[in-house]
This record gives structure tokens, C-alpha cells and sequence, in this order.
């Protein structure tokens, strides 16, 4: 069996997965995020390792369940951008930098500006947004250049974990590909370093694991999580590939769509190429696998939205599905535009000031209806991503908002076509994969499909794909004029 692990932004997940597809329950732990003046978003390595510690333990009470089977490894998976700074022992150089951190968005206004953004697109795919790794280190060298010269190497929330396990010094490729990855030759662009004024730092920047590295168990972390020491540890991928993968997308154009904290749309292709925007957004993503990437567009929405609205109106979460059939499609003429974060929005386009909004509010608006619009304009800007992606084959979706039957509803009828649902832990599934894959015994092979994740059909409904149709040109329009109005600001 496989021990997985996905360290989420506030909850970190683990559970135990056997070569024939049975799983254990998850088990969770939060952390603590750190909203602080000047749109900081910070997070503790010392406590995110913490949490490692207390889920792996847990779902390891668990093993009975599956004959109690040897772990084979442990595979982790977890939250991508941002800037996790660590010293030789992999000690934190001072708080990590999460991807929700907005200090640097006067660096991409900077960039915007001078034409910096749209070069390094062109060079690696990549869109970036305040939460990136390249703004938060021209940050740092400018306001905290003490910070870079304390550090040994500056990575990712996966990676730092790995070092504090195993002492290994490393970064997983889907992880490295953002921001100044050659994805094709999986090595540094030195030019995209240069036009980012990074090139002194690139001491910082660990070179990607080769496909089928596995790390080693320190005994003391052994000790610690309660497995053996020497135990073979897989590193990533993150969770937005591992997701895709533990989703079972396999083939060139087939979609996986990530309903959770944020909204994360992504298609599988053979050829390292962008996403077609007219805004340097998104992701093009390296693979643990030879020949196949991932185009991607991260939105900063999601259900993190959805919570803020349902708490403001005192709704909890488990009345959505009821909230939803309160009010009819198109919400009884309630729009919203969906940009919640304090970042603002990064996928398909990038606007540090992008806010969200309600329109066509009356004393006949309810809260059905104020919660249906803006689970509707999630759904519009997931098709906005998938527009831009260029998906032409099955999607499928996961994460929590996947799991309202009313809301997959909405999803289907606005991408018009069905939705192939995925209710477990997708992201953990993704990096079991990986690390068979690693071990040299692939799942597939000693059960073909049994590993993959149960899926259920949510039908694109006629009325619906209609009515969603002219709903989604409003939006398109509303969104444009909003977007000249930030732009003045």
C-alpha cells in the first residue's frame, strides 16, 4: 500500500491506498495560514511538518482495513507557488511566502508595464501573479535582500517537507515549471532568470528530480510519522497535476476541472505548448510522464468565494444543494462576478485588482438567489478557463464543490456537456500513481483501471446548455467592462 499525504493551504490530508483501489478515510489536520497587513499571506513550515506527522500517524491506525499491507512508500502531494525559503538543514529562512500573498503586485504592475510579463510568456508558458515565485523573489531582493542571502534554496511547500523527511535538497518538475522552466529540456531558462532580474539568484533554484526519483526516510522523521526508516518517498506532483492524473486523464484534450478552494481547469496535451489567451496567463506544466504536459489556468475563485458569501449570509455549507433548487437558473436576474480573492486573479487573466460583485439586486432577491448567482459565475469563468485551454474531449471534475449534485449541475449545463464526477481524495490517487510508477511496479499493471477513482455521470441537461448560453455571453460582457474600470484605478 501507498501512504498519501496532500498538504493542503489550511488542511493537510492523508490516507492509505492499496494497488486494487480500496482506500482508507482521510484523515486531517489544519494549519495555520497567516493573513497579515499588506496583503501577506504567510505559513509556518515547522507546523505545516507538523501536520504531516499527525494525519500520516493517523491514517497508519487504519492499516487493518487493507490486511494490514507493508507500506511500499509514501507519496506526497500539496499546495504549488509561492516561496518556501530554507537554509542547508531546511530550516525556514523566516515564514513561507504562500501563493494567496499579494505583496508583490506593484512588482507585476511594474512588469505589466515594461513588457516583462508577455516575454517570459512567450519563453515558457507561464503567467504569473503576485503569489508566483519570480515577483515574491524581486521582492525580497529588493525589500529583504538579507532574507535571499540567509537562504540555501528557495522552493516550494512539497519540496520543504521533503527535506525535512529525507535531507534531500529538490523540487519536482511540475513545481520547477513554474516560473523559469524550460518545460520541453526540464531545465532552467537562463533568459527567462535575466528578464525577471533573478540571474543572481539562481544558486537558490535546486535542479527538477529526474521521472522516478524516490527519497529516503531519515530515521529520526521515520520515528516521527510512525513508518520505517529508509522508507522510498515520492515528491509530488503537486496538486493540481496529481489531481488530473488521479482524476484518470490520460489522453491528449481530455479536461479535469478542480472545484475547491480555488477553481483549477487543465488539459492534457503532447506538445509543450501555452494555453491560446490573449493575456499571459496560466501554466504549462512538465509531467512525471515522458511527452505528456499539462496547460492550465488557475483561478483564484472557488469554493474559498462560496464560504465567504455563505458565512456573510449565514448559510452553512450543508444547505447549498437546498439553496440552490430555491432559486431558478439564471437567479431570478442576480449576476455576480466571482473575483473574491485579495489578490485578485490570475487565470484566464491576470489583474491583481480584479473584485468581485453582485448585480441586479431588488427587494425580491433572496439568498437562494445571491448564492446561485455566484456559484453561476464560477461556473462562467470555468468555462472562460476551458475556452482557453482548448479542450476537446472528456472532462472530468473533483474537489468539494464537485460534490454538490445542484451545483455539478450548473458546471455541466454552462461547459455544455456532461461532467465525469470524481468524490474522493483525487490529488492523493495522483501521487500513488506516481510513486508505483517510481517504484517500478506501475498500479496499472498489476490491476488495470482498479486504481483510478470511481467516477459518476452528471448530465448536461438541454434547458439548461440554452438558457446557460446567453448567460454566458452576459458575463463575458460584464467582465469586459469591469476590467476597464480596475484598469483606471
Amino acid at each position: 500500500m501507498i501512504v498519501g499525504v496532500d498538504i493542503g493551504t489550511s488542511v493537510t490530508k492523508a490516507q492509505l491506498i492499496s494497488r486494487d483501489g480500496r482506500t482508507t478515510p482521510a484523515h486531517e489536520a489544519r494549519s495555520t495560514v497567516y493573513t497579515l497587513p499588506g496583503h501577506r499571506v504567510e505559513q509556518d513550515l515547522d507546523d505545516v511538518v507538523g501536520t504531516v506527522e499527525t494525519v500520516v500517524r493517523a491514517a497508519l491506525a487504519d492499516a487493518a482495513q487493507l490486511g494490514d499491507e507493508p507500506a511500499e512508500a509514501l507519496a506526497l502531494t500539496g499546495q504549488g507557488d509561492g516561496l518556501w525559503l530554507r537554509d542547508a538543514t531546511g530550516a525556514s529562512v523566516g515564514r513561507a511566502l504562500s501563493w494567496m500573498d499579494g505583496r508583490a503586485a506593484d512588482r507585476l504592475d511594474r512588469w505589466t508595464a515594461d513588457g516583462t510579463l508577455h516575454a517570459l510568456h512567450r519563453r515558457t508558458g507561464v503567467g504569473l501573479f503576485p503569489g508566483s515565485a519570480a515577483p515574491l523573489l524581486a521582492h525580497l531582493a529588493e525589500h529583504e535582500p538579507e532574507r535571499l542571502a540567509a537562504a540555501h534554496v528557495a522552493g516550494y511547500c512539497v519540496d520543504a517537507v521533503v527535506q525535512r523527511l529525507t535531507g534531500a535538497v529538490t523540487v519536482d518538475v511540475s513545481d520547477a515549471s513554474q516560473p523559469f522552466l524550460d518545460v520541453a529540456t526540464r531545465t532552467y531558462d537562463e533568459t527567462a532568470l535575466e528578464l525577471c532580474g533573478l540571474s543572481a539568484h539562481r544558486r537558490l533554484l535546486p535542479d527538477p528530480a529526474p521521472p522516478g526519483t524516490l527519497h529516503r526516510l531519515l530515521p529520526d522523521a521515520a520515528q516521527r510519522l510512525g513508518l520505517p526508516a529508509g522508507l522510498p518517498v515520492s515528491a509530488g506532483p503537486f496538486d493540481i497535476p496529481a489531481c488530473a492524473f488521479g482524476s484518470g486523464v490520460a489522453e491528449p484534450g481530455e479536461g479535469n476541472l478542480i472545484i475547491g478552494t480555488t477553481l483549477a481547469a487543465q488539459v492534457l496535451d503532447t506538445e509543450p505548448r501555452p494555453a491560446i489567451a490573449e493575456d499571459p496567463a496560466g501554466m504549462l506544466l512538465a509531467t512525471p510522464y515522458e511527452g505528456r504536459y499539462l496547460r492550465v489556468m488557475p483561478a483564484m475563485i472557488g469554493t474559498a468565494g462560496l464560504d465567504w458569501l455563505l458565512k456573510l449570509l449565514d448559510v452553512k455549507i450543508e444547505a447549498l444543494d437546498a439553496l440552490l433548487v430555491q432559486s431558478p437558473p439564471g437567479a431570478s436576474g442576480v449576476t455576480a462576478l466571482p473575483f473574491l480573492s485579495a489578490s485578485g486573479e490570475r487565470a484566464p487573466f491576470v489583474d491583481p485588482r480584479a473584485r468581485g460583485r453582485l448585480d441586479g439586486l431588488s427587494p425580491l432577491a433572496g439568498r437562494a438567489d445571491l448564492v446561485r448567482a455566484l456559484c453561476e459565475a464560477v461556473a462562467y469563468s470555468a468555462r472562460h478557463c476551458m475556452e482557453a485551454l482548448g479542450v476537446t474531449r472528456t472532462v472530468t471534475a473533483c474537489g468539494g464543490g464537485a460534490r454538490s449534485g445542484e451545483w455539478a449541475r450548473i458546471f455541466a449545463g454552462v461547459l455544455g456537456g456532461d461532467l465525469e464526477v470524481c468524490d474522493d481524495a483525487v490529488g492523493i490517487r495522483g501521487a500513488a500513481h506516481v510513486a508505483w510508477r517510481s517504484l517500478g511496479t506501475p498500479a496499472d499493471d498489476a490491476a488495470p483501471g482498479a486504481w483510478r477513482a470511481r467516477l459518476r455521470t452528471v448530465t448536461a441537461e438541454r434547458g439548461l446548455i440554452d438558457h446557460y448560453a446567453e448567460g454566458y455571453a452576459a458575463y463575458r460582457h460584464a467582465l469586459d467592462i469591469a476590467r476597464e474600470g480596475w484598469s483606471t484605478r
